[in-house]
């Protein structure tokens, strides 16, 4: 996989949650110290936290891909243990945060910024960041709009396989082939594509849009096993009240 070298005073870490498979990303300025977290999961807020700390890092914002129904975001908890952070999700979401965004908005953090990409399929608030050096897009962390050789269900949450269809070719698939692709998950042990490997390789998202859509209805899925927690839970920045004392 031939890739395009990232800027020397970026930072860059690529962390995994083992319970629910979900990749939280870290990108930082190491000059500014100004940090972003992607799709933090509320279990591992401490090792995220660790790790800012280890690193010397302010965590600017804390932003989410989409309003995520297989596990809780951290947003909420690392706003908690660290008050300056801004939790950001896109309006289309319905989903609390302290910042909304849409397409073509940027979240920036030191000399660097994403770009949003709104994506929506898998739910109707779904957004891509897109990472540009000089113009050029170096990595695209598409949460669960394409995922390794494959993408994300659109049986629930406002989805639509029509939808995702024209999103993913029309905003991610058409970035350079050279662009590295990030997905939010991974239930097979791989951790990045580019947007070259995913238009020769993908079994869903190579065959016309017609195929695509019958492909999806027939996936027969189960019911998300975190969904009835996540969701509502998520909803409000991934605060979850504890439980009420008896009096």
């Amino acid at each position: 996989m031939t890739t395009v070298p990232l800027p020397s005073n970026l930072m860059f870490r690529q962390l995994f949650d083992y319970q629910s498979y979900t990749y939280t990303y870290l990108l930082a300025d190491k000059v500014a110290k100004e940090a972003i977290l992607i799709d933090p999961v509320l279990e591992l807020v401490n090792r995220d936290v660790h790790l800012l700390e280890d690193l010397q890092l302010k965590l600017k914002f804390a932003i989410n891909t989409h309003c995520h129904a297989d596990h809780v975001t951290g947003t909420g908890k690392l706003k908690d243990r660290l008050p300056e952070v801004k939790s950001v999700i896109s309006k289309a979401s319905g989903a609390q945060a302290d910042i909304y965004i849409n397409e073509g908005d940027q979240v920036q953090f030191g000399d660097f910024a994403v770009d949003v990409l709104s994506t929506p399929g898998h739910t109707n608030g779904c957004v891509t960041y897109v990472f540009k050096h000089e113009g050029k897009p170096l990595m695209a962390f598409t949460g669960d709009a394409v995922l390794i050789r494959g993408c994300g269900r659109t049986d629930f949450q406002e989805g639509s396989s029509d939808t995702l269809y024209e999103s993913v070719h029309g905003k991610i698939l058409s970035l350079p082939p050279e662009t590295l692709l990030y997905p939010a998950h991974d239930y097979t042990g791989q951790m990045v594509s580019t947007v070259g490997e995913e238009l020769k390789h993908n079994p869903r998202l190579t065959k016309p849009k017609e195929e695509f859509i019958k492909i999806m209805e027939n996936l027969n899925l189960p019911y998300p096993k975190a969904i009835d927690r996540a969701l509502p839970a998520n909803l409000v920045c991934g605060i979850i009240d504890p439980p009420k004392e008896d009096k």
